[in-house]
Formats: C-alpha cells, sequence, structure tokens
C-alpha cells in the first residue's frame, strides 16, 4: 500500500509556469485546500515524512560476532576435544570464543544505538492555509496543494512553488552546498534550470534567513528534493569494507594452513607411526589448536577498538568498527566546500574606502577577536574618519544579532563544541558579518551616543538597506548594498580630506575595486551614508544624493589549519579534490588557498583541466575517467554528479573517503569507502550515511584519523605476523617432532595455555604500538592490500627455524629423564621464544633500540607478566598437575631463556643487514 499512497512521479515543472499555472495544476488556490480535501490527499500520498532506518537487533548482533571462519574451526576443535575427554581444552576454546564476541558486540552496539537521526528533519509544525484560514499543523500532515507560510529563521517542511514573498532569501548549503542565502522571487523560469538556480522554488530540509513568503506546496516526503537523495541512499548498496574483505582472506589462509597441518599430522602418524587412533587424534587436535591463531579475532576487534578511542580523542567519532583501518588505507579524499574547507560563516576579510586606502581584516567567524590593518599595522578608526564612517555603518546599517549564549563557557568543558556554537544567530549571514566587524574596533568610544532611530529593510529589487541614527543632535542615514546600486544613487564620496565630487574616473577607480574584490571570490557590499534633517523614519526615496563611503569584501573564509592538513595529505600520498556545489570562482579561490589547486593545475591546458563544472561531465565514461584523473575541483554539481565522479575514481582501483555535511552530501557519503560526515553542521542525513563523523567539524581531523588508521593497519599486520610466526612455529615443531621419531613434544592444553597466555598477552600489548614518527611518510596502501605479505618471509625464515630448533633440542636433552619433563622444557622454549619475538614485530623495518626499547610500556609489562605466568605453569605444583608440568631447576630456566633470546638477536641483525642494504 506504501507504494500505491506515494505520490506519482510528476514532470510537471513548476518553477517554469507562473504561480497561476502551478496551482491550477495542483488543483488549489492561495486561499488553500479544505479539510476535506486535505484529508483525501493524505490518504492518497501519505505522511511527509522520510522512512525511518530499521534497527539492527540485539540478536542479529551476537549472531554477526559468530560469522568467522576462524569462529568455526574454534567451535570443531572445542567440539573434538569434548568427546574426547579434554575439557580444559574446551573452557579455554570456548573463553576465547565468547571474550572476541563481546569485544566486537559492544563495540556495534554501540554504534547502531547512537544514530536514529532521520525523523528530527521533520519534528516541525508548519502554518497552512486550511478553509481559508491561517492554521498551525504538524509538518507531516502537509500535501501537495497546501499553501504553507514561511517566516524568517523558519525550517521548510515541504518543497514549495513561491506564489507571493517580500524580501525572501532562503540558507540551501545542505541541500545545493552554496554558502550564501538564496534570493527567491515569483517569476517562472526556464525550463530544466538546475536545482541551485531555481529561484522561485524553496525545499524541504532548508531555512528562511530574511523575509516572509506564501507557497503552494510542490512535493511533500520521498518526492521532495531531499525524499529522493534519501531514496538514493536505500539504492545503494551496502558494501563490504576493505578491511573486513582482507581480515576475510587472513581467516581462509589461517584455516587453511590449520586444516592441512593437521592432516599432514593425521595422515603421517596413523599410517606412517602407526599411532593409536585415540592418540593420533589427540595430536591432531594439538596440531589444530596450535595452528589456528584463536586469539586473532579478538585481537582484531582490540586493535580496532584502540584505533577507534584514540581517533576519538582526535575528534574523529567512528561508527563503522571497521572504517577505523579503512581510514588509513584512503589514497584520495573527495571533500566539500562550504563547511569543511570552509567555515560556513560569512566573515568580512577586506574594506575598502575611496580615498585609496585597503584594509585587511583578520579574525574569523562570530568572535570579536581580530582586527582592521593597513599595511600590517593597525588603522584606528579615531584617526581616520573615512574607516571610522565605515566602521558606523557596519554596526548599525543591519538588522542582525549575535549573542554570546549565556552558557557559553560551559562548553569549555566540552572539548567538542566550537567557538562559533557559543552564539545564538539571528538576521542575514551578510549583516551579521557587519555586525562581528563592527565589534574588532578596539576603540568603542566612536559608537557611544549613537541610537538607531528608524530600519529600512532590505529589498531583493531595490537591492539594498538603510537605517537612520542620531548622535546627539546629528542624524545621519546609512546604507549598504549590492555595489553598483550604491554607487548608483552616490553623487559624492568620501575623498582624503573631504567629501569629493563624484566622477566616472573615480567611479571607474571603485568598479575596477568591486571587480578585485570579486575576483578573489568575495562577496561584495557597497555603502553608503547622507545627513539627515529633522526624518524620523527613512524610506526607499531617500537613496539618493548620497556620499559612496567604501566597500566590504565578504568570504566564506576556509578553516584554520586546513592549510597545513592538505600538505599533509599530499606529502603522504593522498590526493584531495574538492566537490561541491558552489560556483566555479568561489570554488577555485577557496582551493587555491588551502592549496588543492596548484598553479601548476592551473597552468595545465587541453583535455585535462583543473577546475570543472557539472556541465563539463556531460561526457561519455572514459571523459569522465580522463577528468578525474587531472581535475582538483568539481563546482557547481549536484549529488548525482558526486556519485559519478565517486564510481568513477572506484573503478579505477582507488580508495576514497568523502567529507560533507550537507544532505546533498549523503549518496556520495555512503559510496565512498569511508564516508566522513561534520559533527557540528553536518545534517542528520549525512552523519547517517557516514562511517566517520568529525565532531569539530575540522578537516585537520581527517589527517589525524588517516595516520591513526595507518597505525591500526600497521598493528594488525605486527600482531598477525607475530601470531603466524610463533603459532606456525609450535605446528613446524609437532609436525618435526613426529617426523623424526619423536612422540608429541607438546600437549593440546599446553598449547593453548601458550597460545592464552603468551600470545594473549604479548599480541594485545602490540595492539597498543604507537606511531614510530614515520608512518605518514609511507605511501597509502594499495586497494586490496593484504595483511599478510612478502615481507614476512624473512621472519618465517630466521624466526620460525630457530624456535624450532631450539624447542627439538630442548626436547631431546629431557627426554632421558621423562617424556613429561621433555614436554616441560620444549613448553618453556616455545613461550619464550614467542615473547621474545614480540620485540621483532614492534617494527618490521627499524631496530627495537631506534624506536625506543621501552617507548611502549604495554609491551614491556607483557613481557613481564608472561614470563611470570609461564614460569608460574611449570613451578606451582597444581599448575603442573592441571599441564602434566614437570619441575625445572632455576638454572635451566635462566640458560632456555637466554637461548630463546636469539630469536631476537636474529631479528636485529636481519633488520641491522636489510637496512644498510637499502642505503646501499
Amino acid at each position: 500500500m506504501a507504494d500505491e499512497n506515494r505520490q506519482q512521479k510528476d514532470k510537471f515543472q513548476h518553477y517554469s509556469v507562473d504561480a497561476e499555472k502551478s496551482l491550477s495544476h495542483l488543483n488549489t488556490d492561495k486561499e488553500g485546500l479544505s479539510s476535506d480535501e486535505a484529508k483525501k490527499r493524505l490518504e492518497k500520498y501519505g505522511e511527509n515524512k522520510l522512512p525511518e532506518k530499521g534497527k539492527t537487533s540485539i540478536f542479529k548482533l551476537i549472531v554477526k560476532q559468530f560469522k568467522d571462519l576462524l569462529i568455526l574451526i574454534l567451535f570443531i576443535a572445542a567440539i573434538i576435544s569434548y568427546f574426547t575427554g579434554h575439557m580444559v581444552d574446551v573452557y579455554v576454546i570456548i573463553g576465547v570464543i565468547i571474550v572476541n564476541a563481546a569485544i566486537g558486540f559492544f563495540q556495534e552496539y554501540k554504534a547502531e544505538r547512537s544514530i536514529e537521526s532521520l525523523k528530527k528533519l521533520i519534528k516541525h509544525n508548519a502554518r497552512v492555509m486550511r478553509d481559508g484560514e491561517e492554521k498551525t499543523i504538524a509538518a507531516t500532515q502537509l500535501v501537495p496543494g497546501d499553501i504553507i507560510l514561511l517566516d524568517e529563521g523558519k525550517s521548510i517542511p515541504a518543497d514549495a512553488r513561491v506564489i507571493k514573498k517580500k524580501n525572501l532569501q532562503v540558507v540551501e548549503a545542505s541541500l545545493t552546498g552554496e554558502s550564501l542565502p538564496a534570493e527567491k522571487q515569483t517569476e517562472p523560469l526556464e525550463k530544466d534550470t538546475p536545482l541551485p538556480d531555481r529561484k522561485n522554488m524553496v525545499f524541504k530540509g532548508t531555512h528562511v534567513a530574511r523575509g516572509t513568503c506564501k507557497a503552494v506546496v510542490t512535493a511533500t516526503a520521498m518526492e521532495t528534493e531531499i525524499g529522493k537523495i534519501a531514496e538514493s541512499l536505500q539504492n545503494v548498496e551496502d558494501k563490504e569494507s576493505e578491511f573486513r574483505k582482507k581480515t576475510a582472506r587472513l581467516a581462509k589462509i589461517m584455516a587453511i594452513i590449520a586444516v592441512s597441518t593437521s592432516a599432514i599430522v593425521f595422515l603421517v602418524g596413523y599410517f606412517i607411526r602407526d599411532f593409536e587412533i585415540d592418540e593420533i587424534l589427540l595430536v591432531t587436535i594439538a596440531t589444530l589448536v596450535s595452528s589456528v591463531p584463536e586469539g586473532l579475532p579478538a585481537v582484531l576487534s582490540i586493535v580496532l577498538a584502540i584505533g577507534a578511542n584514540r581517533m576519538a580523542k582526535q575528534n574523529a567519532i567512528i561508527r563503522e568498527f571497521t572504517a577505523t583501518e579503512t581510514a588509513g588505507s584512503l589514497n584520495t579524499i573527495l571533500t566539500d566546500k562550504t563547511g569543511t574547507i570552509t567555515q560556513g560563516i560569512l566573515t568580512v576579510k577586506k574594506i575598502y574606502t575611496p580615498d585609496g586606502n585597503d584594509y585587511e581584516v583578520s579574525g574569523n567567524g562570530y568572535s570579536s577577536e581580530g582586527e582592521v590593518k593597513k599595511d600590517d599595522e593597525e588603522a584606528t578608526p579615531e584617526k581616520n574618519e573615512r574607516l571610522k564612517k565605515v566602521m558606523m555603518i557596519a554596526r548599525y546599517c543591519h538588522d542582525a544579532e549575535a549573542k554570546r549564549k549565556e552558557d557559553a563557557d560551559e562548553g569549555d568543558k566540552d572539548e567538542d563544541k566550537s567557538e562559533d556554537s557559543k552564539y545564538e544567530i539571528s538576521g542575514d549571514p551578510t549583516e551579521v558579518s557587519l555586525l562581528v566587524l563592527s565589534r574588532k574596533t578596539k576603540n568603542k568610544d566612536i559608537f557611544e551616543g549613537v541610537e538607531k532611530v528608524d530600519d529600512l529593510p532590505f529589498n531583493a529589487e531595490q537591492k539594498f538597506r538603510g537605517s537612520l541614527v542620531s548622535q546627539g543632535d546629528k542624524k545621519e542615514m546609512f546604507f549598504v548594498g549590492a555595489p553598483e546600486k550604491i554607487l548608483s544613487l552616490s553623487s559624492k564620496i568620501a575623498g582624503k580630506d573631504a567629501e569629493e565630487d563624484m566622477t566616472d574616473e573615480k567611479a571607474g577607480k571603485i568598479k575596477d575595486q568591486i571587480s578585485n574584490f570579486s575576483q578573489q571570490a568575495m562577496r561584495v557590499i557597497g555603502c553608503a551614508y547622507k545627513p539627515a534633517e529633522n526624518n524620523s523614519e527613512i524610506n526607499p526615496e531617500d537613496a539618493e544624493g548620497l556620499t559612496f563611503a567604501g566597500l566590504f569584501g565578504i568570504i566564506d573564509p576556509d578553516r584554520p589549519q586546513v592549510a597545513d592538513a592538505v600538505a599533509d595529505c599530499k606529502s603522504a600520498g593522498i590526493r584531495v579534490v574538492m566537490v561541491t556545489g558552489d560556483h566555479k570562482e568561489t570554488a577555485a579561490a577557496i582551493a587555491r588557498n588551502v592549496g588543492i589547486l596548484s598553479e601548476e593545475d592551473e597552468k595545465r591546458e587541453g583535455d585535462c583541466p583543473a577546475v570543472l563544472t557539472e556541465s563539463d561531465l556531460d561526457v561519455d565514461d572514459e571523459t569522465l575517467d580522463k577528468y578525474t584523473d587531472c581535475a582538483s575541483v568539481f563546482a557547481r554539481v549536484s549529488p548525482q554528479a558526486k556519485l559519478r565522479i565517486a564510481k568513477s575514481m572506484q573503478g579505477k582501483g582507488l580508495l576514497i573517503g568523502m567529507t560533507g555535511d550537507g544532505v546533498n552530501d549523503a549518496p556520495a557519503l555512503k559510496t565512498a569507502d569511508v564516508g566522513i560526515a561534520m559533527g557540528q553542521r553536518g545534517t542528520d542525513v549525512a552523519r547517517d550515511a557516514s562511517q566517520i563523523v568529525l565532531s569539530d567539524d575540522n578537516f585537520k581531523s581527517i589527517v589525524d584519523a588517516v595516520r591513526q588508521g595507518r597505525i591500526v593497519f600497521r598493528n594488525v599486520r605486527i600482531t598477525s605476523f607475530f601470531l603466524v610466526t610463533t603459532n606456525f612455529a609450535s605446528t613446524l615443531t609437532l609436525i618435526s617432532a613426529i617426523a623424526i621419531g619423536f612422540t608429541y613434544p607438546l600437549l593440546a592444553t599446553q598449547i593453548l595455555w601458550i597460545n592464552l597466555v603468551t600470545d594473549g598477552i604479548m599480541d594485545i600489548s602490540l595492539a597498543t604500538e604507537p606511531d614510530h614518527g614515520d608512518i605518514m611518510e609511507e605511501k597509502p596502501l594499495k586497494k586490496g592490500e593484504p595483511i599478510l605479505n612478502r615481507k614476512i618471509i624473512p621472519f618465517l625464515v630466521i624466526i620460525v627455524p630457530t624456535m624450532v630448533i631450539l624447542a627439538l633440542l630442548v626436547f631431546d636433552y629431557y627426554q632421558d629423564e621423562s617424556v613429561e619433563k621433555a614436554r616441560t622444557g620444549a613448553f618453556l622454549v616455545v613461550a619464550m621464544t614467542q615473547v621474545f619475538n614480540a620485540f621483532n614485530m614492534r617494527s618490521l623495518t627499524r631496530s627495537a633500540f631506534s624506536i625506543g626499547f621501552f617507548k611502549n610500556k604495554y609491551v614491556i609489562m607483557a613481557f613481564v607478566a608472561s614470563v611470570i605466568l609461564q614460569i608460574a605453569a611449570i613451578k606451582l605444583p597444581f599448575m603442573q598437575e592441571i599441564f602434566h608440568f614437570r619441575n625445572i631447576e632455576w638454572l635451566d630456566i635462566v640458560v632456555i631463556t637466554l637461548l630463546s633470546s636469539t630469536v631476537f638477536i636474529f631479528g636485529e641483525v636481519y633488520k641491522l643487514i636489510r637496512n644498510k642494504r637499502k642505503q646501499a
């Protein structure tokens, strides 16, 4: 029924016809629908809400933890142990399985419960005309044909065609990517006008910055633009993460090794050595247990958990567990501009006065921190009448407010709370920027005694606003607006010494300055003034004979540290590409500022342009692939184009991360290998579609997340290498002993104890290994790079034979006394060589001494704990009985320990030779 009740696909372009035709098509009028008709339409179209994401049940989360090949093998080993009467083995194996499942479950449970936010977008009421009267209803009850009333600050509850408006401007950054409010109109537009340019439409999920309007609802729920994006998200398949693919491959390799080595032992023992079936089954179990790194699933979860915790401290919150590692493998980041690279807050950065002065303004956001400078020296308005006048106009010619919240200081306790979030903002963003500029004046005496008498709101048709102020007996009118308009209304300029008549030459210089600011991707605002007589109010007709005072250059500035973060990405071999819905010139200017767009990029000609718009992307897939290879900026693009760009890059084997905060970013966020959403300014839809959320909205945090992700992968690799080499050594010890005529040198219970206490402690300590200072100097991993690679071969060739030979020699040495004592000696060798091998694995290329032998305190603590527990197992009587050990003298223990340390010495020698050969 849901599909039947959905609105039918309606290709009627409401923006391309006049308001009357739009009303007629929807079978309504300016007085709105009747209650009965609205009820019928509600039954037909359904409620105006987006579908909520279903919860993953606790049962499914629990079951998910056991869908692992290694876990299955452990269960089989436990069953065999049970039927052969080895209950200690059963308890240990089951314990390992439960610990692993618990870690994975609690991490994913926490992530699942953190996002039920899509419904927040529609928790609004709407003012609507029903039965010819204005009523307030739940936004979910809106239907196509309803007449809605909107005013400043209100969220827009549905897509609608504007039929009447007054000074209407709408902030659509979350949908279109544009930082400046969109000015709306009622006149029809050309057919197939792109979404960002549909100036007679308002869209669900955006909000009114200024003015009022009456509009007719054209689409609700899934038929809105935000609904189409939500629908496209449902059509984007949840793909298996790269990390899960890698660990699945690792599990298969380990399973093949475990099963094949166990089969070899069984075949050799039963058919060649003629062991009894019960006896060879025990040996086979021991081999299976020694081959399966039963701690690996738990360790992988622990490594990811440690990485996720470290990322959280770096303001990157992990929503998808495996994204911890995948972030470290990224080789391309597609970043939005507004609110990601930039602050999403309009700020005055330059001032021009027609006496020939150019001023720079420091500081960003809503804070009054900053100053006005000329030639790197502070400019003081009290000493410059022209600058003073400009600052006065900025102070009073607006209807905006930026108040610091009463509880703002409490935010200092919350590291995730930005300084700008501590302000309550009202009014047009451009006017807010003027207010903030005026507060950067150090000498507040220039505003003393000034009062606003009357205000003339901005009008899109007249393109200016005004204010009437008084200071003592003196009254003045201030005006700000489109620079060309203000210039055309001015007959004088504020010259160097006094007011001067406006001439064509002077007007030309001002126009050149307007063009100069515009080329720097600034929004330019002109300001002017005139004396007032006995006026008690200000009217549009007063805007004539003005004195031109100056220009404001306003921009959405790039975030602090973004340029450094982009440089870090490049040095780490990560390509950064801007993909935004904003204008080409604005996007290019910001990209140039932060280093995404280089001079070499802009000089490049031919079929490899550096900056492209969506219209340039209307090409075949082969040409698009060329563009995505070389373009640094994609501007004015739609959500569909973002998806196409992302898929083009993924098709070439690139691992991409997509950053964004708007609704328009959500499909690409979900398609990307790692979606990175903004936590503070980001929409709920964007956060729901992502795997990582930046709690501070800072692009720099992405670099920190990549760094931690690389550490995670390296730690996964070194722990895997550690487990493979040690477990392989245990297996080879068993096989070699049987092959040369010995009985099996280790019992299954003894192997489990080694794996639980030695592997289980040392591998967890390796999971905490910090950065050695060179992690960001490495190039990104190739897509599909396996965890086990050829770097393990030297350790298998050097370390494993050393472990095996030492274990067999000690086993043979004690065999004459008793097989139990021989097994005790072999056990001690295997255990001690493994703990010493952990120091080899801290770095696969650098000496343990060059990275700081004692730098990782957890490895040292694990080493001490493991040695104590292993010695306790062979010294304490009750443990001797459990594990079938015999006492070994302390001197023998010392000697065996020293012999075992040779694996560390051999590892150091290998690294020394390797590094010298590499430098040669």
